[in-house]
């Protein structure tokens, strides 16, 4: 598993497909500020929470100057039925053999129940306009992140 990202780092390019059935790349975000955030799967309850969190608070993301990307191992299939059952309106991509989930350690050993694997790790990464790592936050809670992220960026309550 390559090394956790830290503020300063070259955040890893990507170009992957997406709900919409086009690509998103972090090239197409040059100048801007992305939140780019990894989650294991889509419709389950703690994905769900999250994925509804950062669209309720997508306005005053943007307001902020921040973009929203999620990225998960789902099927664009599975990504599309997701983004219509709750409404998101940020892209969510398909990182099915999770070669960027890797790049951006997000990719590894995980416990749960006691059974030990390796699976997608909840992780955040703001990437600033110039393509650096802003912050980076890895085991991140599903419920709450948001909240938390918007404090560590000091982006006031919308």
């Amino acid at each position: 598993m390559p090394e956790r990202l830290v503020p300063g780092d070259t955040a890893p390019a990507f170009s992957l497909p997406n709900a919409s059935g086009g690509t998103t790349a972090l090239q197409d975000f040059a100048g801007q500020n992305v939140v780019v955030y990894f989650y294991p799967a889509a419709s389950t309850p703690g994905c769900t929470k999250q994925a509804c969190d950062f669209r309720d608070n997508l306005a005053s993301l943007a307001d902020a100057g921040y973009q929203v990307v999620g990225i998960s191992r789902d099927s664009v299939a599975r990504l599309a039925k997701f983004v219509a059952e709750e409404k998101l309106t940020f892209p969510l991509l398909s990182d099915e053999d999770h070669a960027v989930a890797d790049a951006y350690a997000a990719w590894g050993e995980k416990t749960n129940y006691g059974k030990t694997y390796q699976g997608l790790i909840r992780s955040t990464i703001v990437v600033d306009g110039s393509g650096r790592v802003a912050e980076a936050q890895y085991n991140v809670r599903a419920t709450g992140h948001v909240a938390k992220l918007r404090r560590d960026l000091k982006i006031d309550a919308a």
